[in-house]
């Protein structure tokens, strides 16, 4: 018998657990992708790209694909997808799991400055001109657009379109993952004297954190948005264990 599973991705995770999972012979595995990446990375399984049309859209593709478990494996801060996944399985009276990827701790010798929303980073940067490091999704550096006296430098996966209506960015395309040492080198090129990030967890994107400490430059966190209460677990093995135990 084999059972259907559908994985909903856009992290390193997401792909890394498919992969384990689909070299069980009695699994079928599809990863869903939100599309906001132009040119994701190659993925090892079959692949859908695009919303699904809410919970109700998601809950109707899992019926018509007979799917048996959905997995949440969506980045910490894509909050709608994973409310929509959870109300979609509970519509459909289905199992879901989530990876829930460890949140990053402040240690001795950082400079954190907490704030709840995008908006708030921006307020926290005061009026006076400073060189920001915008370590955010292209989707929302555009609210930076407030604060126009600052220098940013911004750096994403695909460009920024349209680019910021300010007078003074500078854009630089990359994909993770990203070392302290690259990091260090980044910040001391572009003067770096502020990074703003999401708590976004893992070691991909450390980097940047531990870089900023060793050189006393504050960072402006973004916290976690609330993520809905379902069976988790914080490493792909462990979800994987969860999932074939499950099965």
């Amino acid at each position: 018998m084999t059972h259907r599973i559908l994985i909903l991705g856009g992290t390193t995770e997401a792909r890394q657990l498919a992969g384990m999972l689909s070299a069980r012979a009695d699994l079928a595995i599809t990863l869903s992708l939100a599309g906001r990446t132009e040119n994701p990375a190659a993925q090892c399984v079959p692949t859908r790209v695009g919303g699904f049309g809410g919970a109700d859209g998601l809950a109707a593709y899992l019926r018509e694909t007979c799917t048996d478990l959905l997995i949440d494996a969506t980045h910490p801060y894509a909050a709608q997808i994973s409310a929509n996944a959870a109300e979609a399985a509970r519509k459909n009276g289905m199992p879901i799991f989530a990876l829930r990827r460890a949140g990053w701790e402040a240690v001795e010798g950082d400079r954190w400055t907490l704030v709840d929303t995008v908006g708030d980073a921006v307020q926290s940067l005061g009026p006076v001109p400073r060189r920001v490091f915008l370590a955010l999704g292209r989707q929302e550096v555009a609210t930076f657009e407030a604060a126009p006296q600052h220098h940013y430098l911004i750096r994403s996966v695909d460009p920024v379109e349209p680019k910021l209506a300010v007078p003074d960015a500078s854009y630089l395309l990359a994909r993770g993952p990203f070392g302290e040492t690259a990091e260090r080198a980044l910040l001391e090129k572009h003067h770096i004297d502020v990074v703003v990030s999401k708590n976004s967890g893992g070691e991909a994107t450390y980097g940047k954190i531990a870089a900023a400490r060793a050189f006393g430059i504050e960072v402006v966190m973004i916290r976690r948005p609330a993520l809905p209460d379902v069976p988790s677990a914080e490493t792909v093995e462990a979800l994987a264990a969860i999932a074939d135990h499950f099965l």
